[in-house]
């Protein structure tokens, strides 16, 4: 039997075979199985996603990983992080189960070397830490880049700023101009680089180091979001100071894990006027205090409009029963004031104590409106899902720079303004609730962020940035021209 050159060469050549890294957080993980489900709808590839064991549950990792076919799970060993003080930074935890995870992820790397094709290693942001052991090993880099292209320009700007500043970032007297962005409030830049003496800033410093180290850059936004930016980080590329970038954005779900139609908030929401609600979650990981909670409840009961509330423990509560009903959920009823309880048993709002299908939430006719901590898949999810005005209220890490690029960049969005004390009140809270679901303000919030979801739209369409980024870097992974 004759075959052609093409053919031979075909049957000859290997499945391309990618692996993957990133810390255990579902916010650093799902996007980065989302982009594994996208490469593997590009080419014919197999790919490994590899986690340190941190010692929290992956359960809801694993249960995602089974839906993408084509994936295999490696967990690394588990480390000790017992030397960790309870009181030390969130980053350190993470930091710490990634390099301590290195030894264990080389042998992982050489042993897929020596059974399958490894064309490329891709890492999330704290992967980065790897990148010199990986070189080591002859295999193609990419950085994960799960922020917007913002947070990218920082890591770019962020050696001159140190070099250039003697005090604190917060109380630089005029905003930070980075290429290509809107200015930031030196208090707004990203929070573990906000304490300059800190070893945490000092980690990130050596972490952003790393990022130039990558064959390319893949970001998780889209050049009709922040055009600017991706023409200065285009530009810096040209100059030889950075990696290419890819600009794979939007990367988010399609649907929420385990929903159907019987969830008792979608059933709800059904029973409500178009665009009356407004949707409040902070995230899977974002809680506020006791004080801050009854401030929230006072303001949404004040506001007078439909509410759809994800109520986590509050984080300067202990975990005793009083705080707590029989099926291990936490009350709502302890300490939300009577009025708003009220409220909510009259049909008016409704109150999620644990888990909530946020992209039907989003998608569904009856929001007018989303209240959230700026988390960057929240906040994409709701650019493409929902085409809603919001409220911006970051709580951490980059999220105040997501609310930056939010209210002031594509003026999506208004944002919370804290006290003294560090707590908005209810009476700003209810004004913002009225402002953004009845408002003539929320009407050209609204417009804007149905603009902004069409453009997403573009961009996740067939001939769009999206799938020709992710188009080109599947080329690049697998060897081909």
């Amino acid at each position: 039997m004759n075959y052609s050159a093409t053919a031979m060469e075909a049957v000859a050549q290997p499945q391309p075979h990618v692996a993957m890294f990133a810390a255990t957080g579902k916010g650093h993980l799902f996007p980065l199985i989302e982009l594994a489900r996208k490469l593997l709808r590009c080419q014919s590839f197999a790919v490994t996603v590899i986690i340190p064991d941190d010692g929290s549950s992956l359960e809801p990792q694993k249960d995602l990983l089974r839906t993408v076919p084509g994936t295999n799970l490696a967990l690394l060993p588990p480390v000790s992080l017992d030397d960790i003080p309870p009181t030390a930074p969130i980053e350190i935890p993470i930091i710490l189960s990634v390099t301590r995870s290195i030894p264990a992820l080389r042998r992982v790397l050489a042993d897929l070397q020596s059974s399958v094709h490894l064309t490329a290693f891709i890492a999330d942001v704290f992967g980065v830490h790897a990148f010199p052991m990986v070189k080591e090993l002859g295999i193609q880099i990419y950085l994960f880049q799960p922020s917007p292209a913002m947070m990218m320009s920082l890591v770019l700007h962020l050696p001159q700023l140190d070099q250039s500043c003697t005090c604190q970032f917060r109380d630089l007297p005029e905003p930070v101009k980075l290429p290509g962005c809107v200015p930031v409030n030196g208090s707004d830049l990203f929070d573990p680089i906000q304490d300059r003496q800190s070893e945490v800033y000092k980690s990130v410093l050596e972490m952003f180091g790393h990022f130039k180290e990558a064959d390319g850059v893949l970001i998780n936004s889209f050049p009709a979001m922040e055009e600017d930016t991706f023409k200065a980080l285009e530009e810096a590329c040209e100059s030889g100071g950075f990696p290419p970038v890819y600009p794979i954005g939007p990367v988010i779900r399609s649907g929420s894990e385990n929903c159907n139609s019987k969830e008792e908030c979608l059933k709800w929401l059904d029973e409500q006027p178009d665009r009356s609600v407004l949707f409040v979650s902070f995230g899977s990981g974002g809680t506020l205090s006791s004080l801050q909670m009854k401030e929230l409840a006072a303001g949404l009961e004040g506001s007078g409009q439909r509410f759809l509330l994800v109520a986590r423990r509050p984080n300067d509560l202990v975990r005793t029963g009083a705080y707590f009903s029989g099926k291990g959920e936490m009350d709502p009823g302890v300490y939300f004031p009577a009025s708003f309880m009220e409220k909510v048993k009259a049909g008016k709002g409704f109150v999620v104590t644990n888990w909530v299908p946020q992209v039907e939430v989003l998608r569904h006719a009856a929001v007018g409106g989303f209240l959230t901590h700026c988390g960057w898949n929240s906040a994409l999810e709701s650019v493409v899902h929902g085409g809603v005005p919001l409220i911006a209220w970051p709580l951490f890490a980059e999220q105040k720079m997501n609310a930056v690029l939010l209210s002031e960049g594509l003026r999506v969005a208004v944002r919370v303004r804290e006290g003294e004390d560090g707590v908005v009140d209810g009476d700003q809270i209810a004004k913002l609730v009225r402002k953004v679901v009845e408002g003539a303000e929320g009407a050209e919030l609204r417009r804007r962020a149905r603009e902004l979801k069409e453009a997403a739209g573009a961009a996740m369409g067939e001939d769009g940035s999206c799938n020709k980024a992710v188009a080109d870097l599947a080329r690049k992974v697998s060897g081909k021209k």
